[in-house]
């Protein structure tokens, strides 16, 4: 099974901006489509964007839209989040997991091992 890592993450300000990457154990996530989900203290795990393997393909949550933004760096071999506008609501751990396409991602059914998660704290 494929592990991911995340990095990235830190202490910010409301309104400052943090960019957030993931990486795969194998080195190819340009063959799956990757999202990006988050947890905060006491809350479930919640789907926060999602890109597919051709970079077509795009969802990001209602809360999300327009502030944060999922690209991919295939010299880096690295899918990155980059987070604009951030809100102390947007305060979690960070997850990345892959499936086929966008679809299985949005409904939690992963084909990668869960990492650490990188902790994005953002203060008001």
């Amino acid at each position: 099974q494929v592990q991911l890592v995340e990095s990235g993450g830190g202490l910010v300000q409301a309104g400052g901006s943090l960019r957030i990457s993931c990486a795969a154990s194998n080195g190819v996530l340009s063959l799956y489509a990757v999202g990006w989900f988050r947890q905060a203290p006491g809350k479930e795990r919640e789907i926060v964007a999602v890109l597919s393997a051709s970079g077509i393909g795009r969802y990001y949550r209602d809360s999300v839209k327009g502030r944060f933004t999922m690209s991919r760096d295939n010299t880096k071999n690295t899918v990155d989040l980059q987070m604009n506008s951030l809100a102390p609501e947007d305060t979690a751990v960070y997850f990345c997991n892959i499936a086929d396409s966008v679809d299985p991602v949005r409904r939690g059914q992963i084909l990668g091992s869960w990492g650490q998660g990188t902790q994005v704290t953002v203060s008001s």
